[in-house]
């Protein structure tokens, strides 16, 4: 399926790539993927991307008295880091796929904090049993997966929580899509951040592609969409 969904244009079906991130590449060396995670971070924080998803977060678990949260793809868990102090008794279980990113996250303030646990663990084949938690969450990570991937991640997250939240970058219409890969392309082959931005530009999946690949996971899931445009997209997946 393509990234712009079932009924994508011809041009929007040109601007997707099967070409991997540096992060997602075995033949990078670990110290350009460092540097991209910490632009990750240091983005998050500048931005507030971490308090807003946080909130976002906060809000699918407003009552629950003692929400068990799951993070997906944390990469470097600034967001858990977030839901922690947002919230005083809600547990959180910090994951990603990649060890090192696991690594680093418990030996800093995560793999301390008494509310937390860090795991590696795939979002493909969640390593818990069904309702272990409230809430799923998959932030700015969600378009690494291709298609079939996506759609697993979909069904296992609404498997093992109750609601998956997934907040990942927009898709813009084809004109402005090219207009923001051209603004990054000049610096994409020297800087690691960027080019993993360009990548992740034309990986990234439209409202309708969310749409079908939950169908794909199970015709019991219903999702919700928000956000868009230019503004990062929100979905919330749940079993009926």
């Amino acid at each position: 399926m393509p990234r712009g969904g079932p009924e994508a244009s011809c041009l929007d079906r040109m601007l997707e790539t099967d070409r991997l991130e540096y992060l997602d590449r075995e033949d990078v060396d670990e110290s350009t993927k460092r540097s991209v995670v910490a632009a990750l971070r240091w983005t998050g924080d500048v931005f507030g991307n971490h308090d807003r998803f946080a909130a976002i977060a906060l809000e699918e678990i407003a009552d629950v008295p003692d929400p068990r949260v799951l993070e997906l793809g944390a990469g470097h868990g600034g967001l858990s880091q977030k839901l922690l102090e947002g919230h005083p008794t809600a547990t959180v279980t910090v994951t990603d796929l990649d060890e090192t990113s696991v690594a680093e996250m418990s030996v800093g303030e995560l793999g301390r904090h008494r509310r937390a646990q860090v795991r590696t663990m795939d979002a493909t084949a969640i390593d818990a049993p069904d309702r272990s938690f409230d809430l799923a969450v998959f932030a700015l990570s969600f378009h690494h997966l291709p298609p079939r991937l996506a759609s697993q991640a979909i069904a296992e997250g609404t498997r093992v929580a109750d609601k998956l939240l997934v907040i990942d970058l927009p898709r813009p219409p084809s004109p402005l899509h090219l207009v923001r890969l051209a603004t990054m392309l000049p610096l994409a082959p020297f800087v690691p951040f960027v080019h993993d931005g360009v990548i992740s530009s034309l990986r990234t999946y439209s409202r309708s592609a969310l749409r079908a690949l939950a169908a794909d996971a199970d015709q019991a899931i219903e999702v919700e969409l928000r956000g868009g445009g230019l503004a990062p997209q929100i979905m919330v997946a749940r079993r009926t």
